[in-house]
């Protein structure tokens, strides 16, 4: 069976508007061939001891300083516990109207927190809006003791995860950010988790609330990202602060088909950093721009399916596809579809098949996602695919005979 390619005729010269955004981690894309295709990249002064911006749907990096420098994160760390949690909420494991009760351990953090008291029960939903909106430290080891049994025994789900997503540089030592020996991660880790934790748009939600409250309006929430006021399409995510750390962002905005995630770590104050974080965004935003090629769930193509209960399936995008490139670039883009002629059941939905792969005009990948199969397709009957052969047979002799 040969792959096929399959040119789209895709060359688009407008920004894509709105995208659905699924993300894991990213394979790395050909920047530097992109870079000389496009001359040398324009940069940014930036005082912060580390910092990334990246493109969070195709994982891109578009600006860097020191990216995989250890440092210590404080409170970014809680993307990670927030992560877990939402992928715990996927797989079924836990719900937001679960009612969690306080431990003494989780009573005892100090830092930012909501003076949660041993017995004390609440919600999942209101412990995780504490921790988005106040980066609250009690309520990060009562979510972690809630899913895991014991904040060790999550903290091992955060190194675990880390390693998964290819955090090379981190190593987790709690699930809050207080300072603690073999605590560390990096602005490049630190940009991969925040991408991951945006596959979940109830986040926003959190992320996005200036002022709230729990324990039925008795206790204010006021958002420790100003951001989410001042920047246009900011909607996320963490700050985090230490003596050890300095100050701390990671930050992300929307405008039209592109969303950046801006890292800035150890920076001199917290106007700085939110300062820095936003020169990041606006560098983005000023030079480059989202062209969408295909939107989560898009039918591209359809497949024939040898001995199936059906002759063929959908093939579609499994993730967005959007490629990042220089602006006044945007109508070079193109696209391909590498496909087989067909495939053979029984056919699992969500199969990989083929990629879509986006490209500029002199073939240098920028982009790629997986096609993959729409729906199941389970083997046929010995009949039915003896039957449809027959049938196939007879209508190719009678358009020989008409020939």
């Amino acid at each position: 069976m040969h792959a096929r390619r399959v040119p789209t005729g895709i060359a688009l010269a407008t920004l894509a508007v709105a995208v659905v955004y699924v993300w894991s981690a990213a394979l790395p894309v050909q920047v530097a061939a992109q870079e000389k295709q496009q001359g040398p990249a324009p940069s940014v002064s930036i005082t912060a001891g580390s910092a990334v911006l990246m493109d969070a749907v195709s994982g891109r990096v578009l600006f860097e300083k020191e990216p995989d420098k250890r440092m210590a994160p404080a409170s970014i760390t809680k993307i990670m516990t927030m992560l877990l949690a939402m992928e715990a909420m996927e797989q079924g494991k836990v719900s937001l109207d679960d009612m969690v009760v306080t431990s003494e351990h989780a009573m005892e953090m100090g830092g930012s927190q909501i003076w949660l008291e041993v017995g004390e029960e609440m919600s999942l939903a209101d412990l995780l809006k504490a921790i988005a909106i106040v980066s609250a430290n009690d309520a990060s080891v009562a979510v972690a003791e809630h899913i895991a049994g014991s904040e060790e025994a999550f903290v091992d789900m955060m190194n675990q995860r880390a390693r998964e997503l290819g955090m090379t540089g981190t190593h987790f030592a709690n699930c809050h950010g207080l300072p603690q020996r073999d605590h560390y991660t990096t602005a490049r880790d630190i940009a991969i988790m925040s991408r991951a934790l945006l596959r979940y748009p109830k986040v926003h939600e959190w992320f996005t609330t200036w002022i709230d409250y729990v324990r039925g309006g008795k206790n204010i929430l006021v958002n420790t990202n100003r951001l989410i006021k001042s920047y246009e399409g900011a909607d996320g995510l963490k700050t985090g602060f230490t003596e050890e750390a300095g100050y701390c962002l990671s930050a992300t905005a929307k405008r039209g088909g592109l969303r950046l995630i801006a890292v800035v770590l150890n920076v001199a104050d917290s106007q700085l950093r939110f300062k820095e974080a936003s020169a990041l965004l606006d560098f983005g935003f000023r030079h480059y721009a989202g062209v969408e090629i295909a939107s989560q769930g898009q039918v591209m193509a359809q497949l024939d399916v040898a001995r199936g209960v059906v002759e063929k399936v959908d093939i579609v995008a499994k993730d967005p596809l959007v490629a990042v490139v220089r602006r006044g670039e945007e109508g070079k883009v193109t696209s391909e579809m590498i496909l087989p002629e067909r495939i053979n059941a029984p056919v699992q939905k969500g199969q990989k098949v083929g990629d879509l792969i986006a490209r500029l005009e002199d073939g240098t990948e920028v982009a790629r996602v997986d096609l993959v199969a729409a729906e199941e397709v389970k083997r046929g009957s010995v009949f039915r695919v003896l039957f449809r052969a027959t049938r196939n047979m007879l209508r190719a002799l009678f358009r020989v005979g008409k020939d």
